[in-house]
């Protein structure tokens, strides 16, 4: 057991406990457009990986089509699109974290596993099936404080949490395309041609939006948050879970990933004293012995 957690599911959970610092980090930005911040974040991130540049053409000259079709749709869903959402999103309900967090992990699960199951034919056992219920069960209860959940704040908060879960959506396919390509590839080749294939996406979104002369328009402040997205929620955090991506099935991956609303509570209550209810504390409790039980079926 303690094998499977170290070779997988614990590198899955590593990167989502970055993510929930990432709207934190967003914060600063939010006089930006959304498409400008996903562009630049990626693109750094490109270019801090290129001196790896001849291990990874070597790599990417193995891949067919399927796998580089599978890239593409990972850097568009992903990358590109999944991001937008997501950003777009937090801005929408003041980058309060936990709100667009909780959003974004309600269906996630639900629609990977199907994902893994039409293109990855992974097997879905009825245990399988069976903690990962309880999984999304522990996701609900961590997320809606004493079950109740609040739309009447504004129409505001109603279009962040269809652009969560939309976000939710791309993310959660994207994760079975990356399966694609971590068969043929390694975990860092993967993370390079994600990050150099995602700024072109990025670039015709700003074009569609005509926020062309936003891309000059960054301050020192805004690029050393760029940089610091780049190292701790971005690239670095993307190289963590492809790493455990790479040695976990598409299935488990997606419950593992739950890790992330259960972290966004911890955060709500040392940065701004938000306390745990009873059912928060049960939901955390059932999350971890979900994840415990999925790690079983990573082999």
């Amino acid at each position: 057991m303690k094998k499977i957690l170290v070779k997988g599911p614990l590198f899955i959970i590593i990167a989502a406990l970055l993510w929930s610092f990432d709207a934190l980090l967003r914060r600063s930005l939010y006089t930006l457009p959304s498409s400008v911040i996903v562009f630049y974040e990626h693109l750094l991130g490109a270019i801090i990986l290129l001196p790896l540049l001849a291990r990874y053409i070597k790599e990417a000259k193995k891949m067919n089509r399927r796998e580089w079709l599978s890239i593409l749709v990972v850097s568009l869903f992903s990358g590109a699109l999944g991001t937008i959402f997501y950003t777009k999103a937090l801005g929408m309900v003041q980058y309060i974290q936990f709100s667009v967090v909780v959003l974004l992990q309600q269906l996630q699960p639900i629609w990977a596993i199907a994902a893994a199951a039409i293109i990855l034919k992974e097997k879905i056992s009825g245990k399988f099936i069976k903690w990962a219920i309880l999984g999304i069960i522990a996701a609900y209860l961590i997320s809606f404080r004493d079950l109740k959940i609040n739309f009447v704040s504004g129409s505001g908060q109603i279009t962040a949490a269809v652009l969560a879960l939309m976000a939710g959506f791309v993310w959660a396919v994207s994760t079975s395309f990356s399966k694609v390509v971590l068969k043929k590839v390694s975990f860092l080749t993967a993370t390079f041609l994600r990050f150099i294939l995602a700024p072109v996406f990025a670039f015709l979104f700003i074009l569609g939006e005509k926020q062309l002369p936003a891309l000059t328009k960054i301050n020192p402040q805004q690029w050393l948050m760029l940089l610091a997205i780049t190292f701790s929620t971005g690239m670095v955090a993307l190289v963590i879970y492809y790493y455990g991506l790479k040695k976990t099935p598409a299935r488990v991956s997606t419950i593992a990933e739950l890790v992330w609303p259960a972290s966004a509570i911890f955060i709500d209550y040392f940065l701004y004293k938000s306390i745990l209810s009873p059912t928060q504390i049960l939901g955390v409790i059932l999350l971890f012995i979900a994840i415990y039980h999925v790690s079983k079926f990573s082999k």
